[in-house]
């Protein structure tokens, strides 16, 4: 088994310490009516976005989310919550040590001894989910899951369906086909962009992402026989038909939407192995990105 199956196969005991934990961390995380960003880089960055968009869906504030390396420093924020598994990306690194003393931030994080803690004024340790892969899967789910149940999002059967998606088998014609197309509404367009890059890191498969509605301005065009469209949450309507109409696999998402998302890494898993593929070798990837001076 490689590490990243190993990782992604332990992700609802993760969830449900992190949600457990979530009371601890009050104090560390945005409280109701805080104007907050949340900024990452790469994986952490598509969960920023679910993070934002979840938090102002619920009532609790003004919610932006942006990549670390275009943070928006002429922006007022009550608080940045950055997220980093590793802890020593430089673009997070140099933008909580700019914002250091301006507005208060939190970090989350796996690794307490890391540069970040010094530069943030808070930090929470998911060490419990940190990872051996290059390809995240536990982390970035789990420090989500801490989100949701801050929020009050989060329910036990989350961790059901996320046990069922380790479970079941693949959609039938999944493995087979040659491109993937991921889509999301609201807080799940995140969870979209995390499933494209997926397959992109882990199986160099030609894959994409967009919200929902804007799949039909254009890219549905890619879609035909030996493609497939993959819906995180409700599919707008008509959609489907669209879809099966131009000859592509379509999947409809039958179980909460990070759940999902657990299934999406299992077949970036198995199309990496059918293809001959080491996931836990991602091509011209490493475990964090690190900028010399």
């Amino acid at each position: 088994m490689t590490h990243v199956e190993d990782e992604l196969t332990g992700q609802p005991e993760c969830w449900i310490r992190a949600a457990a934990e979530a009371a601890r961390f009050r104090g560390e995380l945005p409280s109701a009516g805080e104007r907050v960003a949340f900024v990452g880089c790469g994986t952490s960055f598509f969960m920023a976005r679910s993070a934002a968009a979840l938090r102002e869906a619920a009532g609790h504030g003004e919610s932006d989310a942006h990549a670390a390396s275009e943070f928006p420093y002429h922006r007022a924020y009550d608080r940045v919550v950055a997220l980093t598994r590793s802890g020593t990306t430089t673009e997070v690194v140099d933008l909580l040590t700019r914002l250091r003393g301006r507005t208060r931030t939190t970090v989350i994080t796996a690794d307490p001894a890391t540069p970040v803690r010094a530069a943030a004024d808070h930090t929470v340790v998911l060490g419990h989910a940190d990872e051996r892969s290059v390809v995240q899967t536990r982390f970035a789910t789990t420090a989500l899951t801490l989100l949701r149940a801050h929020l009050g999002l989060h329910t036990d059967s989350v961790v059901a369906d996320a046990r069922t998606a380790l479970a079941e088998p693949l959609p039938e014609g999944l493995v087979e086909c040659g491109q993937f197309t991921f889509l999301g509404r609201g807080w799940t367009v995140g969870l979209a962009d995390e499933a494209a890059l997926k397959m992109r890191e882990a199986a160099l498969a030609w894959s994409e992402a967009y919200p929902a509605m804007e799949y039909r301005h254009g890219p549905i065009s890619v879609s035909t026989e030996g493609t497939a469209t993959w819906m995180f949450g409700e599919a707008p309507d008509g959609l489907a038909e669209q879809v099966r109409a131009t000859g592509a696999l379509w999947v409809q998402s039958t179980l909460d939407p990070l759940a999902e998302l657990v299934r999406a890494q299992r077949l970036a898993v198995a199309f990496a192995q059918a293809r001959g593929l080491d996931p836990d070798r991602p091509r011209h990837l490493t475990r964090s990105v690190i900028l010399a001076p």
